[in-house]
């Protein structure tokens, strides 16, 4: 697994949890995975994204930066939400990207 580069500083007491005894790690909200699970699981590869030149407006993408990382994801989940809705295509949007995309609705 790649290693995510990240700005934020963790609250994680590394130095506590690498010298941890595995006995002391509270695993109930974390049951093992049985047979059962796997035996139904479906494997669910994501589709590749195409890489495009696109001019928007200055205000528009500081908007969406301004929202953290993850703002080009939260656009193509805008823009996904546009097209079903205009075409009443149903594929299935993951909930992470409808996550995002819902982020960036303004409040009332």
């Amino acid at each position: 697994m790649k290693a995510i580069a990240s700005r934020k500083r963790s609250g994680t007491d590394w130095e506590r949890l690498s010298t941890m005894p595995v006995s002391d790690i509270d695993l109930s909200d974390s049951p093992e995975l049985d047979s059962s699970f796997f035996r139904n699981a479906t494997l669910r590869m994501p589709q590749p994204k195409m890489p495009i030149s696109l001019r928007l407006d200055q205000d528009l993408v500081e908007w969406y930066k301004k929202r953290g990382s993850g703002y080009q994801t939260r656009m193509n989940a805008v823009l996904r939400m546009y097209m079903q809705a205009k075409t009443g295509n149903e594929r299935r949007v993951p909930s992470r990207r409808l996550r995002m995309a819902k982020k960036c609705t303004p409040s009332k």
